[in-house]
């Protein structure tokens, strides 16, 4: 398939899409190769870049998403009376940067390493699709282990997890051994530190409510 010919058909399959969308798709669609995708893909990135336009393409790990830039949510966010995405309180933001950096993890590591119960920021990230479920860990009570999703790398401007900043993790014998603290209270010592971008119009983290409050 001609080169052009084939940047035409994945830029109208990002565009009527309006999610992301697998290379592994777009290879069964066109028939071509993984490797001449991507490439395709990232030239129509640095085109957009380079003329300024008004969309841009987003790589989110393996999959590809047609979206607007930043520098107009204002103006979109106006004419589709959108409302802004919910805010993240610290609690929330501070259990999604646990569970980014030690995923597939379940609720009572992350409670191991907060100190404090966390269903509500749990549930919080589910309900705002920035955590999913991802199976259960073969051990007694057999927990739900949850896991980042697209929306997670779409917020804060990732391709791919392995983009996050570098951390010191903590063991969970060590986690297990910390004392309990104050719901929204972080040490100054802890190693948590969001990887923050507005790439998808992400408000900064809004006052910590104690756990079951609504934000």
């Amino acid at each position: 398939m001609d080169h052009k010919e084939l940047a035409r058909i994945c830029e109208a399959i990002l565009f009527a899409a309006g999610e992301p969308v697998e290379t592994e798709r777009l290879c069964f669609v066109t028939e071509t190769d993984p490797d001449e995708i991507r490439g395709v893909l990232r030239e129509l990135m640095d085109l957009y870049a380079f003329e300024r336009r008004g969309i841009r393409i987003l790589r989110l790990e393996d999959s590809w998403q047609m979206c607007s830039q930043n520098d107009l949510a204002p103006w979109v966010t106006k004419a589709l009376e959108t409302r802004k995405p919910p805010k993240l309180s610290a609690s929330q933001l501070e259990t999604l940067t646990i569970i980014a950096y030690y995923q597939p993890t379940t609720k009572a590591f992350v409670e191991k390493l907060r100190g404090v119960d966390s269903s509500y920021s749990v549930s919080a990230l589910l309900n705002k699709k920035l955590i999913a479920e991802n199976g259960r860990l073969e051990a007694p009570g057999r927990p739900i282990l949850y896991v980042t999703t697209p929306d997670f790398l779409r917020t804060f401007g990732l391709e791919s997890l392995e983009e996050l900043p570098e951390m010191e993790k903590v063991s969970f014998s060590n986690a297990a051994e910390a004392e309990p603290r104050e719901e929204g209270r972080t040490d100054s010592s802890t190693p948590l530190r969001p990887a923050q971008n507005d790439a998808a119009g992400a408000d900064a983290p809004e006052g910590p409510p104690r756990e079951g409050e609504t934000p």
